[in-house]
């Protein structure tokens, strides 16, 4: 008996609706809270309080979709009562997030300090728009790095997680994840951040490109396809920015 209940399966479907439940919740609240904010490339940021708020529930609704079977096969590291498998997950998702906060947290630092800096050649009307480009062209080169490839293989194989027992095990397996996640998908982000990092379109396509490299087999393809979609997406800024669609043009002052 003792024997059975060691080896008692993770509660997989029961978790990734939760997850999946969580991230819905998290997309109504964000819709909620940033319809009609966005500005496109450059959108003002607000005070590091609201933002950090605003980012950990964005991270939310975009990342807990993908990061399921991760977070499933997480709670492995101890096989006990069912109870305890599901709080290892929701340890392990709480230390994921907490690493995505800090890149957003870093993220705001360098979009303010750059701003406080009043470069008027960052102007839409006149580097403007080839800076956007030149962060979503690399995006798309970041793809084709090895730092992608074996960031990409840790979110896509449970094999390559090192288990910690215990609740601060969970945690640190989720920070740790969280690093991997930053490693694999922070270029992306920092294109979401060239498009308009308010924009609920560019969010969802984000999230849905994050989603096929972590989840869809044959990632040689699926990389290949959102490093393709991005380079014609830098390129289309940069020349057309008008015809790119749910870009917002910045009013130029």
């Amino acid at each position: 008996m003792s024997t059975a209940v060691s080896e008692r399966p993770p509660l997989a479907a029961p978790t990734v609706l939760f997850l999946v439940a969580a991230a819905g919740a998290c997309w109504a609240i964000t819709v909620d809270r940033m319809w009609g904010m966005d500005m496109g490339p450059g959108t003002h940021l607000g005070s590091l309080g609201w933002f950090a708020v605003v980012w950990l529930t964005m991270m939310a609704a975009m990342m807990l979709p993908s990061l399921s079977p991760i977070a499933v096969a997480s709670s492995r590291a101890e096989s006990r009562s069912e109870a305890q498998q599901f709080a290892r997950v929701v340890l392990f998702a709480l230390g994921y997030l907490l690493t995505w906060t800090a890149f957003g947290v870093l993220a705001y630092a360098v979009v303010e300090g750059v701003r406080s800096l009043d470069l008027g050649f960052l102007a839409w009307n006149r580097a403007g728009q080839y800076v956007a480009g030149g962060a979503i062209l690399f995006a798309a080169l970041y793809e084709l790095t090895a730092a992608k490839r074996r960031c990409l293989r840790h979110c896509r194989d449970a094999r390559l997680l090192r288990r910690r027992p215990g609740a601060i095990g969970a945690l640190a397996m989720g920070v740790e994840q969280g690093g991997f996640c930053v490693g694999c998908s922070g270029a992306l982000m920092a294109a979401l951040f060239a498009l308009g990092v308010m924009s609920i379109a560019w969010m969802l396509v984000i999230a849905a490109l994050i989603a096929i490299e972590k989840l869809l087999p044959w990632s040689v393809v699926t990389v290949g396809t959102t490093t393709v979609a991005l380079a014609l997406l830098a390129v289309a800024i940069m020349v057309a920015p008008a015809h790119v669609p749910w870009l917002t043009i910045p009013v130029s002052m």
